[in-house]
């Protein structure tokens, strides 16, 4: 503003002012909701501390020790907290997954011995392809999901080309490719895989959020075979890739799902299968277990996720799943189509209980099973037998083999990148201007840490 002969002047606020000012308010909003949620947390802790000395009735003298170590461990905790983590502080042992946007390594926090998983995500990718709100929200649901269901996430950062999610390191693997090892898996195995999945679904939903992106690759197992949900990326928002207009694009894909039609179920499975790899880290990505309302512009609610489930559910017992095609256009028409393309084929028979739960799962969303609360799920025929309340407790469908806290074997094998290498300072780009939205991303789990001590030598992690 300027002031002209008594008169005041406006001038239009600059985009470089503009954008100023949002990472100002930003950065404020930031610091202070850090504050109120470090203070809250932090008194959780202390009251789940008093709750934990009363029920196992210590006398004044051991709950008096307990307080002070448990402050003594606050303290390190804020020193810890303001210590810069960075690549450096990890080892990279191997890759063991591969996207659109990244990948997954193996990697040994140097100062513990302690295993995670990191996932590294290309800030130059996330920007191009509109990414970064669906990073925030799987970031955020993260840290709030603090349950069995949701992998954790013990701490975030980032540099100049990277984001860096360090996670619990799964070693069974994931679904796709345990469905990938096995033409079928039994009823009583498919039971168990479910309903797992069924409370895990329920978990993220009483948090409020909607996964969207339920499928096989996003089911992981732990050393004991129990199921845990990853993948929050689609939390908010949809892929480009998952927008109707991508597949609605049939001009130039003429139907040539013909062949596709004629094969077997055998022949399907094969087909599905050989192309599954692909797709699973291609940006593209397959619509064959989003559920129809997902693409229409009607709106969905969270039980779109139960669509995802019944599809995953017919692929367990069928071996592949009910839509797939030869072309992502030719899987979204039969999507679209459900009605008259979902079908079980004859020469693979599955019980009346199994067949009709798929069908309460993949139905317009209005009748669905679900809608009136997931107890109307837990008690459907199928689950007869499932004891909902202890389920994590009891052995798994399909025991693991864990020969060691680095076993890779449950995982496919990738070639190295370079995906780390510094890049000469001639050829980086400079996302130095869009760096504020990536703001707030760091974030260090009180638990990982506090869990001081190393892990004992015959455990320890060799390189791989």
């Amino acid at each position: 503003m300027a002031m002209t002969g008594g008169t005041t002047t406006s001038f239009p606020m600059s985009n470089h002012t503009r954008e100023r000012v949002t990472v100002a308010k930003l950065t404020l909003e930031n610091f202070y909701s850090n504050l109120i949620l470090q203070h809250e947390e932090r008194e959780t802790r202390q009251k789940k501390l008093e709750v934990a000395m009363e029920e196992e009735g210590l006398a004044d003298e051991e709950k008096k020790l307990r307080r002070s170590q448990h402050a003594r461990k606050e303290t390190e905790f804020l020193r810890l907290k303001r210590t810069r983590l960075g690549l450096d502080d990890f080892e990279s042992l191997k890759v063991i997954g591969r996207g659109a946007f990244g990948e997954v390594r193996l990697v040994q926090k140097k100062d513990t011995g302690h295993i995670y998983a990191m996932k590294i995500l290309r800030k130059a990718d996330m920007l191009e392809k509109e990414q970064v709100a669906h990073i925030r929200a799987e970031r955020d649901i993260l840290v709030e999901a603090d349950g069995a269901w949701v992998v954790k996430m013990f701490y975030s950062f980032q540099d100049k080309r990277n984001l860096y999610l360090i996670m619990e390191f799964l070693p069974g693997g994931d679904m796709m490719t345990l469905l990938m090892k096995k033409d079928t898996l039994t009823e009583e195995e498919t039971q168990f895989y479910i309903s797992e999945t069924v409370l895990a679904i329920d978990a993220i939903h009483q948090l409020g959020f909607i996964h969207r992106d339920i499928k096989p690759d996003n089911l992981l197992l732990d050393a004991k075979g129990h199921v845990k949900l990853s993948d929050f990326g689609l939390c908010t928002g949809l892929k480009k890739a998952h927008r109707t207009e991508f597949y609605r694009n049939l001009t130039h894909n003429p139907p040539s799902d013909f062949s596709f039609q004629n094969m077997n179920s055998k022949r399907k499975a094969e087909t599905w299968k050989k192309n599954r790899r692909q797709l699973a880290y291609s940006t593209v990505g397959t619509p064959d277990y989003i559920a129809p309302e997902v693409f229409m512009q009607t709106g969905y609610n969270k039980l779109c996720d139960w669509w995802s489930l019944g599809v995953i559910m017919y692929e367990m017992l069928i071996g592949y799943p009910p839509f797939c095609s030869e072309t992502p256009q030719e899987t979204y028409r039969k999507v679209m189509n459900w009605k008259e393309t979902l079908v079980f084929p004859p020469e693979v028979p599955i019980s009346e209980k199994a067949k009709d739960l798929i069908l309460r799962f993949c139905i317009d969303s209005e009748n669905r099973i679900g809608s009136n609360g997931v107890e109307e799920i837990k008690d459907h025929p199928f689950f007869e037998e499932v004891d909902w309340g202890h389920i994590r407790e009891r052995p798994a469908a399909i025991p693991i083999e864990i020969k060691s806290i680095d076993d890779t074997s449950n995982f496919d094998e990738f070639p190295e990148s370079d995906i780390l290498q510094p890049v000469p300072n001639t050829t980086e780009p400079d996302y130095k201007s869009k760096d504020w939205v990536f703001l707030n991303y760091t974030y260090k789990r009180f638990e990982g840490l506090t869990q001081r001590g190393s892990i004992p030598s015959y455990m320890k992690a060799g390189k791989l």
